[in-house]
């Protein structure tokens, strides 16, 4: 495969928008990545161009996505670089974009609270989660200790493998 691969830091441009498709549940939103630099003349950090970008969130992701972001929220952005390619009066057009594997907040920029999707699929997926109802998630029902099958390791605790075994040699993390 030649994908491209990148990861941008920057900001939500505009409110995120979600439909959904033949090929399932998008979310998209236009992100704003303006790099700083330090001018020593006038001793202060300054602007440079800004980096405008297409980023398209596709099913779990997408639900997630349109759920825990909005315009101006400071974000990461991982995925491959691709290019959207249309026909025009003008003729043919492209703009590139972001196929996102990942986005997630800017804790450089402050705190997030995050809330795991233990059931696999998206929060709007999950029986009880309609647009207006209270979210249950699975496995936090009256045991919130319990294993979620399928999430969480359920089996002896034999078959675990020591990360302190005598195979394994002693390393400093700073070679």
């Amino acid at each position: 495969m030649n994908d491209t691969f990148v990861t941008v830091v920057g900001n939500v441009a505009d409110d995120p928008r979600r439909k959904t498709t033949q090929n399932g549940a998008v979310t998209n939103f236009r992100l704003a990545s303006t790099a700083r630099r330090f001018d020593a003349g006038l001793g202060q950090f300054v602007d440079s161009g800004t980096f405008w970008i297409d980023v398209e969130c596709w099913n779990g992701l997408s639900g997630n996505v349109a759920g825990s972001i909005s315009k101006g929220d400071p974000v990461i952005v991982q995925g491959t670089l691709t290019t959207h390619s249309w026909e025009s009066d003008n003729g043919p057009r492209s703009k590139p974009q972001i196929r996102a594997y990942a986005v997630g907040p800017n804790l450089a920029k402050g705190m997030a609270v995050f809330k795991r999707d233990r059931s696999g699929r998206a929060p709007d997926a999950v029986a009880g989660n309609a647009p207006g109802s209270a979210a249950v998630e699975p496995g936090h029902g009256a045991e919130p200790d319990a294993p979620t099958p399928g999430w969480d390791y359920e089996g002896d605790d034999a078959t675990l493998s020591s990360v302190d075994g005598p195979d394994l040699p002693q390393e400093s993390a700073h070679a």
